[in-house]
């Protein structure tokens, strides 16, 4: 069984190939069994971590199981939220013949999940990006909507405005300015693409800020009781979802308005399955909002350890 580490991820998985594998993944015969989702108590941390066990198959060929945890208050040890091992095996006869480290990983498909969705939603010529977090998700994220949009800047925020510094001075793009803000109400009008990636419980993203033409990636939230975005968001914005029952239900951003009868199943306009089959369109008008909710799939998960394990030679 071939071991394949972080920093070999990095080298196998650059962002447009593994962007086209994902829609080539949502557009296949893939089985995707509902996740286990186990929230466990952590009494040290006064807090919860969470336990995810993500399967998925090709109906011929490979099968992929994930295995992470989920504990947001890692940082004060220095250590990632997320943490785990992806599996891989024949299908036919069930032999493993991969294990890959999940967190890069996990982060890899996840920006490359929002620069795929992006591609149906943003608007083509959208160059400037808000990048709302500095977690370890924040120069992925930034790096891969740069491969799909002619970014030329990049703004940065979080709560502490050092990391904020330092997301910014470490990520590097040719062409591309990346700088830090600390006014987060006076950088949400002035983008084209807004990406938030926190574990926050508390909405950061205002409505009532919003422009026409703009479109909101939300990749933070993934529980029901986390939430990015504010309910102006929601009544304002045309809503995509990576997989519409998935996100409706584990994610706040919309379990607590669909909750509380603010929108209804029908206002998520589309997921990622039905923009890559053509099922249905992205943006529709120069001038709408749209929101993006992705919460993950083993679908992703599968496509990229996929990629990388044919890369491996």
């Amino acid at each position: 069984m071939r071991q394949v580490s972080a920093d070999q991820l990095e080298k196998l998985l650059d962002y447009p190939s593994i962007i086209d594998a994902l829609e080539e993944a949502f557009c296949e015969d893939y089985t995707v069994p509902p996740r286990h989702h186990h929230d466990f108590p952590n009494p040290p941390l006064q807090t919860d971590s969470t336990l995810l066990l993500m399967p998925a198959w090709e109906n011929s060929g490979l099968l992929g199981v994930k295995l992470i945890v989920a504990s947001p208050e890692n940082g004060q040890f220095g250590l990632p939220a997320i943490q785990g091992l992806y599996f891989l095996f024949e299908k036919k006869t069930g032999t493993p013949i991969a294990q890959l480290e999940a967190k890069t990983l996990t982060g890899i498909r996840t920006a490359a999940a929002s620069a795929l969705a992006s591609r149906y939603l943003s608007r083509p010529n959208s160059e400037r990006l808000l990048m709302v977090g500095t977690g370890a998700l924040a120069p992925r994220l930034i790096e891969a909507h740069a491969a799909v949009r002619p970014i030329r800047e990049v703004v940065v925020w979080g709560r502490n405005p050092e990391k904020a510094t330092a997301v910014a001075e470490n990520v590097q793009l040719p062409g591309v300015e990346i700088r830090p803000e600390k006014d987060l109400a006076k950088a949400i009008p002035q983008a084209d693409i807004i990406s938030v990636a926190t574990l926050s419980k508390e909405p950061l993203i205002n409505g009532k800020y919003l422009q026409a033409g703009q479109h909101l990636d939300l990749v933070g939230s993934f529980k029901p009781d986390m939430r990015e975005a504010d309910d102006e968001v929601v009544k304002r914005a045309v809503l995509y979802a990576d997989v519409r029952a998935m996100a409706s239900k584990e994610s706040g951003d919309l379990a607590i308005p669909l909750a509380n009868g603010l929108i209804q199943m029908k206002d998520i306009k589309a997921d990622l399955f039905e923009m890559c089959q053509k099922i249905q369109v992205g943006r529709q008008q120069e001038s709408d909002i749209t929101c993006f909710k992705s919460v993950g799939h083993a679908l992703e998960d599968l496509a990229a350890a996929k990629l990388a394990y044919q890369r491996l030679g």
